[in-house]
Order: structure tokens, then sequence, then C-alpha cells
């Protein structure tokens, strides 16, 4: 291949270095940190053996496997083989998705702003800028891996060696190389940056959903995604090196796939046809709300797939729950304490919270495309027209509203009707529907919140992610950690009716409900008076 191809990499690596010099640490430092706490938090819960294999009869269950992945260690449950177990994989996710943001920005999201344009029109080489970005996620994800390799290590826990911290490591790094040159082939074959970071989540949520499946019983599956491969990876119980390096391998193929497409593609193209546009709109199209529904569609059909099929594969594991736990005496202690209620009932809660949480996560892109559609100027010529502040604001609320109920209903159909047929003696499909949609006003406090910021403080919309992650975290880990109560009902997730274990309250749903339109309203009237890009 000629050399010319890659001139100037190093400068542009610099470059890129240089643009995310408070990103790229912060990422790699939440990474490490917030392994080390866990780590740490494990020891401080579990101090003895005894305690330790308790909750090791909790994670037998085919509810924990979907959820955590295959149980290695169980039967020596130290503090190592928890670490891995309960970690692994949800941490393995959230670098996946680092990757595949990272390299969106710096490959697709360049390319429409026109930087990629400018900086071709420089003497560098027609594969540098995709290679660039290439090595500094290959960087990033050795810091990772090294970082929280060392880290882990320096914590001195007994179980905790050299060699399965650094496996540890490793095992996210490489799924964090695998994802990020999956995301590279994307741009290439996408024609936006839209489209390369929905089909990078895509895949992502997928392999998550297709590893669940595949980990309570078709094992096959779990072959399917990278996902699957570094959890046989067996971390601080056998610690078995090759499924990194046959995630690095294959992550290699991609990135020289992704090459080879980006030396063939026209600047400004992609691989995936697109539609020849229509001459004229549609009188659908002719309206903010219906322009902001067909920037949004492709993503929003997406991601209610994904919701259906991962509320699918949650469900596919409540069949069995019954009978496992009727052998496990901490289980049967735990059902005491909610008498008139079987265990799956007692679990559609938790199942419920966690997928309400993920499907939050679209509702808050559907309102923050407005942010989107700001910062890239083109608001101003939106507004031009005779179109309102208050309509155009209310188009991308109206949309996401719509979605928190589409995606909640979507999760709640997708665990109802696959867990029922799975269970013997089934439960009504309209119980789970319910235990979902309930769901719905903290979904809205969000949505509400995201709006407020983007009335009044527009730069700062990044905290609601901040507050999504926040609330997963105290959601999920919060039992786990013994997280104490008021963090619990610092999120509006906290304070939902856990059904069917619970009896409705619909006090707190008006009120949780009534909070989000206050937000809502102060939204509304910021964003009327602020200068639209300022």
């Amino acid at each position: 291949m000629n050399k010319n191809l890659f001139n100037g990499t190093g400068i542009l690596m610099r470059f890129i270095w240089r643009r995310d010099r408070l990103r790229i640490p912060i990422w790699l430092l939440s990474f490490a940190v917030v392994s080390m706490v866990t780590a740490v938090a494990f020891t401080d819960l579990y101090q003895n053996a005894a305690e330790r294999q308790a909750i090791a009869e909790t994670m037998r269950n085919p509810a924990m496997t979907a959820m955590v992945g295959p149980g290695y260690g169980l039967d020596n449950y130290t503090e190592g083989a928890m670490m891995a177990h309960q970690m692994l994989l949800m941490t393995a996710v959230v670098v996946g998705l680092m990757s595949i943001l990272l390299v969106a920005r710096h490959t697709r999201s360049d390319e429409e702003e026109g930087r990629i344009e400018l900086i071709r029109s420089l003497p560098v080489g027609r594969l540098s800028t995709l290679q660039s970005v290439l090595l500094v996620m290959f960087i990033v994800n050795i810091l990772l891996a090294v970082t929280t390799g060392i880290g882990l290590y320096a914590l001195g826990i007994s179980s905790m060696d050299l060699e399965g911290s650094l496996l540890y490591g490793a095992a996210l790094g490489a799924v964090g190389l695998f994802f990020a040159a999956l995301t590279a082939v994307f741009a290439q074959l996408s024609q936006n940056s839209r489209n390369t970071v929905g089909l990078s989540v895509i895949v992502l949520l997928l392999g998550y959903a297709l590893r669940a499946i595949g980990d309570i019983g078709m094992e096959a599956l779990s072959w399917t995604t990278p996902l699957g491969w570094v959890l046989r990876s067996e971390v601080y119980v056998q610690n078995f090196w090759w499924p990194v390096w046959f995630t690095i391998g294959t992550a290699c193929l991609l990135a020289v796939l992704a090459l080879y497409l980006n030396s063939i593609r026209d600047l400004g193209s992609g691989f995936l046809p697109a539609r020849t546009g229509k001459a004229h709109a549609s009188p659908a199209l002719q309206s903010s709300l219906g322009l902001a529904v067909r920037l949004q569609r492709t993503g929003l059909i997406a991601w209610a797939l994904g919701l259906f099929l991962i509320g699918a594969s949650y469900g596919s594991v409540l069949g069995d729950l019954e009978s496992f736990f009727a052998d496990v005496e901490i289980m049967q202690e735990f059902l005491a304490a909610a008498p008139g209620s079987s265990l799956t009932e007692q679990f559609i809660p938790m199942l419920m919270s966690v997928m309400a949480i993920i499907g939050t996560i679209p509702v808050l892109l559907a309102v923050l495309r407005l942010k989107g559609e700001e910062k890239n100027n083109r608001l101003e010529h939106f507004l031009s027209r005779a179109v309102s502040r208050n309509r155009l604001l209310g188009s991308y609320v109206v949309i996401s509203l719509f979605t928190s109920f589409i995606m909640l209903s979507l999760a709640g159909l997708g665990i109802g009707l696959v867990g029922n047929a799975m269970m013997q003696e089934g439960l009504p499909v309209g119980m789970f529907y319910k235990a979902a949609i309930v769901y719905l006003p903290a979904a809205w406090v969000i949505t509400g919140l995201a709006v407020a910021l983007i009335g009044w403080l527009p730069k700062a919309t990044g905290v609601v992610w901040l507050y999504l992650v926040f609330s997963f975290t105290v959601v999920y880990l919060g039992a786990l950690f013994q997280f104490p109560e008021w963090t619990e009902k610092a999120t509006p997730f906290g304070h939902i009716p856990q059904l069917p274990v619970e009896e409705q309250n619909w006090m707190v749903l008006a009120i949780l409900t009534a909070i989000a339109g206050v937000l809502l309203i102060a939204g509304f009237a910021g964003f009327n008076r602020r200068d639209i890009s300022n």
C-alpha cells in the first residue's frame, strides 16, 4: 500500500488528543475509579467466605445469569470472582459505548461538519484521518486496560492477583477495541453520524440480548458477540487469555476492513444506499413536528426493536425461577418478606426498573436532538420562518413523551409475552404491562429536567445523562452495595410503586407528573427568553 496514504498520521493523532484532552482522561479515570471503589465495596460488604457463599447462591438463577453473565467460581466465590462476575459485563458495555461515541465523533461527525475536507486540503494522506482515530483508540483502550488492571491489583486484595487484574483490564480494553473498529466500519457504510452511532449501538444492545439468551441455555448465541467472548476468559478463576486475543484479532480485521472501505469511498458518501429524496415534501413533513419525526425515525425504530428484544431475553428466564429458588434457603427467607407474591412476581419490579432506565435513553436522545440542531446552527434558519419557539420545542417534547410510552410498552410486552410463554402457570400479560408503564412519570421527570436545561442552561445538558447514570447505579446496585435509602429517593425511579408486589400509589405518580410539568413549563419559559446558539 502506498505510504503516502498515511502521511501526517502523527500530527492528526496529536490533534485528536488536543481536542479530547479532557474527555478521554475523564473516561479513563472514571473506569479505573469505579472499578476500584466497587472492589473495595465488595470486601467491606462480604467480609468472610460464608457471606460471599450466601450471595453466590442467589447468583445461580437464570435471571442473574441473563443480567450479569455466567457465574464462574460460584463454588468458591472470592472477591475476585465476585468482581468479575457482577461487574465485568456491565463495565464492558459502557466501554463499548465510549468507543462508539469517540470514533463517531472523529469520523462521520467531522466529515459532516466539513473538518475532514479541510484536513484533506493539507498535505496528509487519504487514510491518515481514519488511521489516526484507530491508533488513538488503540492507545486509549491500552491505557484503560493497564490503569484498571494495575489499580485493582494495587488494592492488595488476596484473590485479585496481578494476572487476573491485568486480564480484567484487558477484557475491557478488547471490547473497547472491537466496538471502535466496528464503528469505523459503520462510519464508511452510513451517510451520517446519527446512523453510525445508531447502527453501532444496535449491535451493542443486540449483542447483550443474544448473550443473555445464550448464557441461559443456547450457548451458541453467546459466541456471536464479543460480550460473550470476553466473559469466557473466567477472570480471577481460570484466567483464560485466548478470548481476549480472539476479540483483539477480530477488531484488527474490522479495522483493516474500515481502512479499505475508506480508501475506495468518496468523501461525504456511504456504501449503504440512500433513497433519492422527493421533489416536494409531503404535508406531514411541512411541519416542525413532521420534520423532527423524520430526522429521528430510524433511530427510534431501532431503539424500540432493541427494547423489545432485551425485554424478551429477560422474559425467557422467568420460567425457571420458581423451580430454581425452591432449593435456595436464602431466597425462601426473602420470599417470607413479601408474603402472597411468588418469586417471579418479586423479580418483575427489579427487571422493570432496569428496563425503564434503559428505555429513558432514547427518550432523552429524542428531546436533546434539538440541542444538536442548535449546535449545528440550523435553528436560526428554522425560526426565521413562521414557526414559534414554543411550537419548535413542543415538537421535540411531544416526540420524547410519545417515545417514553412506546419504549416502556414494548419493554413490558417483551417480558410479558415471552415470560408468560415460558412459565407453566403464566401470569397475565396485563400485569407485566402495568409494571412497566407505571414508570412513565419517572421518565417524564427526566424529560422535564432535560427541557429545563435546554431552556436555561443549554451548555449543561450533559448533567441529565449523569443523573440517569446515577439513577441506574442506585437502582441496579443499591441493594447489592447497601446504599443509603436517600440515594434511591434522590431519583424519580426510586419512588415508583413496585408493581405487582406493592399497591398502586396514584399520589406518588401524580406528584412526579406535576414535577415533570413544572420542569417542562420552566424549560419553555427559558427557551423563549434566551438567545439561540448562546
